[in-house]
């Protein structure tokens, strides 16, 4: 089953006229049990794919609202093992929405590759993005996680160039991850200029389903990127939400948005 949800889910979106819509949360902010109830809540705004990220003491790729997201999931002693065991717990209770790790390559390193593999495919993970591990690098993690029947999710950005897009395609078996603009996650006014050209470019060489994050935040910008890719995937301004003191409130503006991020996709 590990794999092929992720595949079904983008079938489901398309035969429904629109993108799949890809909300990303950390794990264990602000602790496992909250987010639980949070992808139970993500799942009924009508989310397709959840990505769930792993928290990490050196997020480069983040910036501010997810690095905060981190800092707290860590002081709640959040670690990988923690996060799979949620994961199997969730489909133990008939939970079927697709799940994505969202990790640097350290945490699953210190695990272990190929018993991180095991773990996360009995679990109940789909796929893992390893957002530091450029294919060229990940023969060994590609084999783990493919013997282990996991997808393999890499990055695209609009610097790269044809021919990695290529090899990103072949590595990837769940979806290619095409980063909108360059620099960190978070929050943007405006679509980058180029991103119309930039994923023209980019269709040439990717086959696989293309999902398009980094700067995504309201329904206006998920709409226009539904328009160009197949997976319009929105993280620090749903991670924002959980900032305050109240989580059942936060909850609440979570599908809130969500569903509201949802609705613009097809249009």
């Amino acid at each position: 089953m590990a794999g092929k949800r992720i595949a079904d889910a983008f079938s489901r979106a398309r035969a429904r006229g629109r993108a799949a819509f890809i909300p990303y949360l950390t794990a264990g902010d602000p602790d496992l049990a909250w987010t639980g109830r949070y992808l139970d809540r993500l799942t009924a705004s009508g989310a397709d794919i959840l990505e769930l990220g792993v928290p990490f003491s050196d997020p480069i790729a983040d910036g501010p609202v997810n690095q905060r997201s981190s800092e707290r999931a860590l002081r709640a002693r959040t670690t990988l093992s923690g996060i799979l065991d949620l994961v199997r717990r969730k489909r133990e209770a008939g939970f079927e929405t697709p799940v994505v790790l969202f990790s640097y390559f350290n945490p699953i390193l210190r695990m272990g590759v190929d018993r991180f593999a095991g773990a996360a495919a009995r679990a109940g993970v789909d796929g893992v993005l390893v957002v530091d591990l450029p294919p060229e690098e990940g023969k060994d993690y590609r084999a783990s996680l493919a013997a282990a029947g996991l997808d393999t999710i890499f990055l695209a950005s609009p610097t790269t160039s044809a021919e990695r897009l290529e090899r990103i395609d072949a590595a990837s078996t769940g979806f290619v991850y095409y980063v909108s603009r360059l620099g960190v996650t978070g929050t943007r006014t405006a679509l980058a200029d180029s991103l119309a050209a930039d994923l023209e470019r980019a269709r040439r060489k990717i086959v696989k389903p293309l999902a398009v994050g980094f700067g995504i935040s309201t329904p206006e910008q998920a709409a226009a990127v539904a328009a160009m890719a197949d997976g319009v995937v929105v993280g620090s301004a749903l991670v924002k939400l959980l900032e305050g003191p109240d989580p059942e409130k936060a909850a609440d503006a979570l599908e809130k948005t969500a569903a509201e991020l949802i609705a613009a996709l097809g249009k």
